[in-house]
């Protein structure tokens, strides 16, 4: 029998993904398309890059934008620490290295925001270097292929996980075998209901064989999800809203959002503190919104203003029209509310 990695590579020629927009990119895509791809689909993701690179087309063009300039394009991505790494990354790689991304793996390594699996496929994938990865898609195929058991976030598994990885790597074609070990996660080796019967490497998956498929891998230990309140303050004059840039740090750190407490009696003090007169108010339909380890319950509260105080437009925050704010760095909960007004 062929080597797994053989079957792998022979599969991907016939059956895997060839038109992904960032294949056969310079390293900068490649980069690129797999700091959008950690937490996010392929079809949400392809947008979003063909955006991403219309606007910033090199690493030259993402370090000179302005941060605001490059979370607006990541709005509704999610996990916005990404974005700000990248253009933190860019920044970097134009000091340090001409605006050439380093082909180095120990600086790659040392690039905000880039792990060993990142840096790897950039190493596989735009240099040919034989390097491994381990991201969720490849982890779930090694963890049924292999007959790993045990959570993949516990470092004991993960270890097991990098050394079959690195076992199973073959001398030559490594690009190729990357692409494979990504596609057969993403399309064969799917997390429910797997096409085992057109998987490559059947024959001697052991979770095949010992008929474990829906066990392995091993999900994450589930734990009670948090609950929490937030009460959105939507200050309207007009058509304009104000809204605030939020902490570097955090949630929706450095984006634009509205005034935000932790419950009505906050922000009702947070108003009369700032000297604002209301014409009306509306309370607007509460809504959720789940991130990854809490979720949060927010109840927008719209208020028409006699006037635009400009002693709070002095700390920080802006006014925009609801249009203009659409297009700004925002998140999906306050996309979504916009898009209500």
């Amino acid at each position: 029998m062929t080597t797994f990695a053989q079957r792998l590579i022979a599969w991907q020629r016939t059956h895997g993904r060839h038109d992904l927009p960032w294949q056969g990119a310079a390293a900068y895509r490649v980069w690129l398309s797999e700091i959008m791809l950690q937490q996010t689909q392929v079809a949400t993701v392809i947008p979003y890059y063909l955006r991403f690179v219309a606007s910033f087309p090199d690493i030259a063009a993402l370090a000179a934008a302005t941060e605001d300039q490059v979370l607006a394009h990541w709005s509704g991505l999610g996990y916005y620490a990404r974005g700000r790494n990248l253009h933190k990354a860019a920044q970097i790689i134009v000091a340090r290295f001409n605006g050439e991304f380093p082909r180095k793996l120990e600086d790659i390594l040392e690039l905000p925001g880039i792990g060993r699996s990142t840096a790897a496929a950039v190493c596989a994938l735009a240099f040919h270097e034989r390097r491994a990865i381990l991201d969720g898609n490849v982890k779930r195929v090694l963890a049924r292929y292999c007959g790993i058991e045990g959570w993949a976030g516990d470092k004991q598994v993960e270890e097991k996980l990098w050394q079959q990885a690195e076992a199973l790597l073959p001398e030559g074609d490594v690009a190729t075998y990357t692409q494979a070990l990504m596609d057969m996660g993403a399309t064969v080796c799917t997390r429910s209901k797997p096409k085992c019967v057109l998987c490559p490497v059947q024959a001697d998956c052991v979770a095949l064989q010992t008929e474990r498929i829906a066990a392995l891998p091993t999900p994450r230990p589930r734990k009670a999800v948090p609950e929490r309140n937030a009460v959105f303050l939507l200050l309207m004059h007009g058509n304009d809203i104000l809204l605030e840039k939020r902490p570097g740090s955090g949630i929706w750190g450095g984006l634009w959002c509205p005034p935000q407490f932790e419950d009505e009696s906050a922000a009702r003090d947070w108003f009369l503190r700032s000297g604002m007169t209301a014409i009306d108010g509306v309370r607007l339909e509460t809504f959720s919104h789940t991130f990854t380890h809490f979720k949060l319950h927010i109840s927008p509260l719209k208020i028409r203003l006699a006037s635009k105080p400009l002693r709070v437009a002095e700390l920080g925050s802006v006014w925009l029209d609801v249009g203009e704010a659409l297009g700004a760095a925002i998140p999906t909960p306050v996309r979504k509310v916009l898009q209500q007004l």
